[in-house]
């Protein structure tokens, strides 16, 4: 492991490629590796412990990914989270969070009324860590269970392929400890909704909640930019 904590976790079912993408793709979501921040190929070989070949085959896929832009005579760098990425991502799932809570209304099962009930108690208590990625574990959790109670396959899946992307701009939002307690009030707000089976009051709770997050992170965003 290197001082700043980048590591290779080694599969044996995986090609080093792979697990040298995964290991890439992760401190990009976590921002570990930072929005603008070089990616050179020898410097990485050296801090994983690999050749360039694995680290050259990860940066070509995490561009494909959108993750990694090539820039002119500066090579690859972590992809920036700009307005227009943020909104693009966001609108598209506030969309889909929105009809996920709809139809989990009429379909959620008994038992995953109870599996929400306490990932929303979990949620609370990783906001106590005071640490991101237990944090966005935990939300990511809870709303995985709504998705689910869809029973809508296709659903799910869109939903899973707009995941990474979302991941990383979740992450930023859930980084800010002031906006914990609004986290936690959402979530409650789009339990009690579904638990009524009120699929109006669920669908415009998990608008408002998608709505918050891009208010907070544009914020951020300029303030970056401000910076600059």
């Amino acid at each position: 492991m290197g001082k700043d904590g980048l590591q290779v976790t080694m599969d044996e079912f995986l090609p080093l490629r792979d697990v040298v993408f995964n290991t890439l793709r992760k401190a990009i979501l976590t921002g570990e590796l930072k929005p603008g921040q070089r990616l050179m190929e020898i410097h990485l070989a050296k801090r994983l412990g690999v050749s360039r070949t694995p680290i050259r085959e990860a940066i070509r896929k995490l561009e494909l990914e959108g993750l990694v832009t090539m820039i002119p005579r500066r090579g690859a760098e972590v992809a920036q989270i700009t307005e227009k990425s943020l909104k693009d991502v966001l609108e598209v799932r506030r969309a889909l969070d929105a009809l996920c809570a709809e139809l989990a209304c009429g379909r959620i099962a008994e038992e995953d009324k109870g599996r929400l009930a306490v990932a929303c108690e979990e949620f609370e208590k990783a906001t106590k860590t005071k640490d991101a990625t237990i944090i966005a574990k935990a939300d990511v959790a809870l709303h995985d269970i709504i998705v689910e109670a869809t029973g809508n396959q296709r659903l799910v899946q869109l939903v899973n392929n707009l995941a990474e992307q979302m991941y990383r701009y979740r992450f930023e939002y859930i980084k800010d400890e002031s906006q914990h307690e609004k986290l936690i009030e959402e979530h409650r707000m789009i339990y009690e909704s579904i638990m009524e089976g009120n699929s109006a009051a669920a669908a415009e709770a998990a608008k408002v909640h998608i709505d918050n997050q891009e208010k907070s992170i544009m914020e951020q965003i300029r303030l970056d930019n401000g910076r600059k």
